[in-house]
């Protein structure tokens, strides 16, 4: 893995083995931009990407790696086209960015927020800042002159944490478009099966079937048992295939990164019905925290509260970093109440506060750095 450096840097750190297509270039420091190999007389263009993949995680920096080779007796500078694609599907692209000479040009949610490092000739490595979790996902580097080019792949990882989900309505109510939109409600995106199987390496353990970001339902288990496909059968992550998107339901396997804030449990002088927690978090000068916020703040941030609280969609809950007997379980995790009457139940509640926003538990104040949680 390439890790990146956090805000304010790029994030290349250059692979130490074998480059995909040409050995012997050891690090970023050697800024000699073309390989230690014979040149190549038809002037063919030589791509080459770091292998395994780069990771950061929302609202950081980071770089896609990727140099190219060419005879420059054979081709001036300005010749050479750089392009930049998001592979959706193994059919399917999304322009990223175009460079050709001192023309350079971003493409839809990339604009603003891409450049090339330029870090001497032969450099194509894309920087990309304020990382977003639709940014997560495979890249292609094509480098083209008049008629040759040669392509490489770069697999942006994002570090955060997988949280299954279903609405009020219950288990396997979602299609694949309401499972797409359910995700992005509660500040997430459909989960890749990679993030699924990283998750069940991590001990994840769930019993209910969802749907993935390429439209395929599984589900991971840890400990087999007999309502969960027979106690005999292998641990893993099960799968059902592709299924029918429009037809089919099942429930969501979302994924959420970084927080740019904080989540906490707000104190109040008494238990709140669901509308009187959207008003108790509004005067605090804040917001009911969504699911994926909590998850994410119980996971990144080691928030720990033995307190349950509503959340964004009504639902009731509460993270766990240190179990007890009295908080639900041997295992940590967020606990889940289920959905009572909005009404006329009363609980606590978690709200979100944007970092820069004020200090949360006063509705305001000068921005300050906000800590990792642990309580």
């Amino acid at each position: 893995e390439i890790k990146s450096l956090g805000q304010g840097h790029p994030g290349s750190l250059w692979h130490t083995g074998r480059w995909n297509q040409i050995p012997g270039i050891a690090s970023q420091s050697q800024r000699e931009p073309l390989c230690p190999c014979a040149e190549d007389e038809s002037g063919a263009v030589v791509v080459q990407t770091a292998p395994g993949k780069v990771v950061t995680h929302r609202g950081g920096t980071i770089t896609l790696p990727c140099r190219y080779h060419y005879d420059v007796s054979a081709h001036d500078l300005d010749e050479i086209r750089l392009k930049w694609t998001k592979v959706v599907d193994p059919m399917s692209f999304v322009d990223v960015f175009v460079a050709m000479g001192k023309e350079h040009r971003a493409f839809g949610s990339y604009r603003g927020r891409t450049a090339l490092q330029e870090d001497g000739a032969g450099d194509a490595s894309l920087v990309i800042r304020n990382v977003t979790l639709q940014d997560y996902g495979r890249y292609e580097c094509e480098v083209t002159n008049e008629l040759e080019d040669d392509t490489g792949m770069v697999k942006l990882d994002l570090e955060g944490v997988i949280f299954p989900y279903h609405p009020r309505l219950g288990r396997y109510t979602l299609n694949f478009h309401e499972a797409q939109e359910a995700c992005l409600e509660q500040d997430g995106i459909l989960a890749s099966y990679d993030q699924l199987h990283t998750a069940w390496l991590e001990g994840m353990d769930w019993c209910n079937a969802g749907w993935l970001e390429d439209g395929s339902v599984q589900y991971p288990i840890s400990r087999p048992r007999d309502e969960c496909g027979r106690k005999d059968t292998p641990v893993g992550v099960r799968n059902y295939g592709y299924r029918h998107k429009d037809d089919e339901q099942y429930d969501a396997f979302c994924f959420t990164s970084n927080l740019n804030g904080r989540v906490y449990f707000l104190k109040t002088y008494r238990k709140l019905s669901y509308p009187e927690a959207l008003q108790a978090c509004k005067k605090n000068g804040a917001q009911v925290a969504k699911v994926g916020q909590l998850y994410a703040a119980w996971k990144i941030q080691l928030l720990d509260k033995c307190e349950a609280g509503w959340v964004e969609d009504g639902s009731i809950r509460y993270p766990i970093v240190n179990p007890r007997s009295r908080c639900g379980g041997r295992e940590p995790g967020v606990r889940n109440l289920g959905f009572p009457d909005k009404k006329y139940k009363l609980f606590g509640v978690y709200c979100y506060k944007k970092a820069g926003e004020g200090s949360p538990e006063k509705g305001g104040g000068k921005p300050g750095k906000w800590r990792p949680l642990q309580v």
